[in-house]
This record gives structure tokens, sequence and C-alpha cells, in this order.
């Protein structure tokens, strides 16, 4: 199996830009879809953004189009996800996940799809 680690939360203002790291153990991240999910005080876990096997298609919630962007590097055996223009409605514990993938250009954006999880990083944005 896969142990997950994210990384990069941290505080800042509101229109700072942040980058989050993911990077997996005891397998290749090439072998799976790959999630970021986020988990707001008192909300629900929510879908952020996706990756296909080789990362050549990815897929975004709406409140984070055009100011996330999701990606691969599988020398380093390492997924991000860079945020730009943050908000306080961005505040949450940011979540990776891995899934087996039943296709080479699956995209899986339900939480319950995915295998693998790591611990989460706190990213609090400020007004």
């Amino acid at each position: 199996q896969v142990q997950l680690v994210e990384s990069g939360g941290g505080l800042v203002q509101a229109g700072d830009s942040l980058r989050l790291s993911c990077t997996a153990s005891g397998g290749t991240l090439s072998s799976y879809v790959m999630g970021w999910f986020r988990q707001g005080p008192g909300k629900e876990r929510d879908f952020v953004a996706t990756i296909t096997l080789s990362g050549g298609d990815t897929y975004y919630a709406d409140p984070v189009k055009g100011r996330f962007t999701v990606s691969r590097d599988n020398a380093k055996n390492t997924i991000y996800l860079q945020m730009s223009s943050l908000t306080p409605e961005d505040t949450a514990v940011y979540y990776c996940a891995a899934a087996f993938p039943p296709g080479l250009h699956t995209i899986i954006i339900t939480p319950k799809a995915y295998d693998y999880w790591g611990q989460g990083t706190q990213v609090t944005v400020s007004s």
C-alpha cells in the first residue's frame, strides 16, 4: 500500500499564494489517480482537484478554478497543489488521496472512491 504525507500548510493573508506537497512512500504515485480535498471548520470534506495517472488530465472544483493548479512530479514521487489568490473561504485542512484507477484516464472526485489518505495539513487564510 501507499502512505501519503502532506506538507506546506501555514498561515497566510488573503491574496497570498501557497504550495502544498504530497509525497508517497511504499509505492509510486504514478500508479494512482491522485486527488486533493479540504475540510473547513464545522464543514464536510470537499473535493478540490484531481489528476490522472499521466498528469495529462486535471479537474477542479468550481470555487478553485483559475486559482489552484494540481501537478505531478514523478521523479520526486510527489504531487503539488499550487494555490493563488487565497481567501478566508480557503481555510481548511487539506488532504491528498490516492486511488486505484480502473482506466488510464480515470478522473475521481468522490472521497469514498479513494483508497489511501494522508493526515492533512492546515491552511489558514486571514482577512
